[in-house]
């Protein structure tokens, strides 16, 4: 069960890096029928990465399938990542949105308005920065810092 969970963790992050770097690029390609599937593709395994995290994350941080909780919630390198993560949920508000409503419009044959996406394609590649930095903060963790 230890390493289920851990492993998935760890494929959730692949996932996830690759998922909202390619909704960065797909963003800033031509947004035609075939580019905003890219961006929707993208944006989906992007959201089942963060399902991913969540779930895996929470069985090993209450479940005691790794570490105790106590060892968690006192290291200040997991409320690091925590905080890390939780930085990209804010950071993710924004994007979810506007592409909840591109979504909405295109199954309604309506005009989308595709003027943020520069924008979402900067705020996609924070975030693909940000889980980086959180492998690191995972590692350092895992090693015992």
């Amino acid at each position: 069960m230890r390493i289920a969970f851990a492993a998935l963790h760890l494929l959730a992050l692949g996932i996830g890096l690759g998922a909202v770097w390619s909704r960065a690029g797909a963003l800033r390609g031509t947004l035609d029928s075939i580019g905003m599937r890219r961006v929707f593709s993208a944006d989906a395994w992007w959201g089942v990465s963060a399902v991913l995290w969540l779930v895996t994350g929470l069985a090993r941080l209450f479940m005691g399938v790794e570490k105790s909780t106590a060892y968690y919630m006192t290291n200040p390198l997991f409320h690091a990542k925590m905080g890390l993560f939780l930085l990209i949920l804010l950071l993710e508000i924004w994007p979810m949105i506007v592409l909840i409503r591109w979504r909405r419009l295109i199954a309604r044959d309506a005009a989308v308005d595709t003027a943020p996406a520069s924008r979402l394609a900067t705020v996609s590649t924070v975030e693909a920065l940000l889980v980086v930095v959180i492998v690191f903060v995972a590692v350092a963790m895992a090693r015992g810092y």
